[in-house]
């Protein structure tokens, strides 16, 4: 029969073993000292620096800039500000503006204001992050990249409106949502939800889509990005390439554009990118 210390001991040693393989507790993140953190759900890491091009290189969306760089300085000195839709066209620089406007704003006024950006997975867990965020004396910009909604999700949306309109999860006082989308009312339209009908359901489905559609109404401020134009396209490969000394040929660039399908700032990049690989230089942004 076993002694009571063998017993105790046994016991401690499945302690030990438990406290091994569980989890660490997430360490206090501090939400004051860092440019930018990443949260995941649970926990939020600091970053060292954000990345993203400088803001002078950003061509063909200077209506854009002015407006969010406005509304990103309002935020830092702790104005009146809008959460912000950026919407529209693939790689035309939504998420790049909002990272070097908030770089240029830092500049201005250091310390002031964060940039935390939402893992995708992490949505649910955005009340916990508000609450965390708005025991901090310091303003943030709360990012959400490429926000996209299942067409047969009604939770979600209805969760960002209340965090939108002041309901009882909204965002603090000293934080505003940024969110980035492909769409302007980030949920697909069906061809089937622009159809009328005799049928009982035609009212319902109509009602459906006006209520997607409104999500985009709730932000303050929308802006629009489109696909550029050949002048525009090759500019931005100018404010790319000659600071790094590279030469390049208009006509090549245009059909490096045509084999990609599109003419956007991250095309133009990755033709830079070409082109610097092709003259042995490295890049980095």
């Amino acid at each position: 029969m076993e002694s009571s210390a063998d017993l105790s001991e046994q016991i401690r040693r499945i302690a030990d073993a438990l406290e091994r393989i569980a989890p660490a507790a997430p360490v206090p993140v501090d939400w004051r000292n860092a440019p930018a953190y990443v949260w995941s759900g649970q926990s939020a890491h600091a970053l060292d620096a954000i990345e993203a091009p400088k803001l002078d290189q950003l061509r063909g969306i200077d209506r854009q800039k002015d407006l969010l760089l406005d509304n990103l300085r309002r935020l830092a000195w702790g104005h009146a500000a809008h959460d912000v839709l950026l919407w529209g066209a693939r790689g035309m620089g939504k998420s790049a503006l909002l990272r070097a406007g908030v770089i240029r704003v830092q500049s201005e006024a250091p310390m002031a204001m964060a940039l935390v950006q939402v893992t995708a997975n992490a949505l649910d867990s955005l009340p916990e992050l508000f609450r965390q965020l708005g025991e901090v004396r310091r303003q943030f910009v709360i990012f959400i990249d490429d926000l996209g909604f299942a067409e047969d999700d009604t939770v979600g949306p209805r969760q960002l409106r209340s965090w939108l309109e002041g309901g009882v999860e909204a965002r603090p006082a000293n934080a505003r949502l940024v969110v980035t989308s492909n769409r302007r009312a980030i949920l697909a339209r069906q061809a089937k939800e622009q159809q009328g009908g005799d049928d009982e359901g035609a009212l319902n489905r109509r009602d459906a889509v006006d209520d997607k559609l409104a999500l985009a109404d709730r932000f303050g401020l929308t802006l629009g990005f489109h696909p550029c134009d050949k002048n525009t396209f090759v500019e931005i490969i100018a404010s790319y390439a000659e600071p790094l000394g590279l030469a390049y040929d208009e006509a090549d660039a245009l059909e490096f554009a045509m084999r990609r399908g599109q003419r956007s700032g991250r095309s133009a990049w990755h033709y830079v990118i070409e082109l610097a690989g092709k003259a042995g230089k490295q890049v980095s942004r």
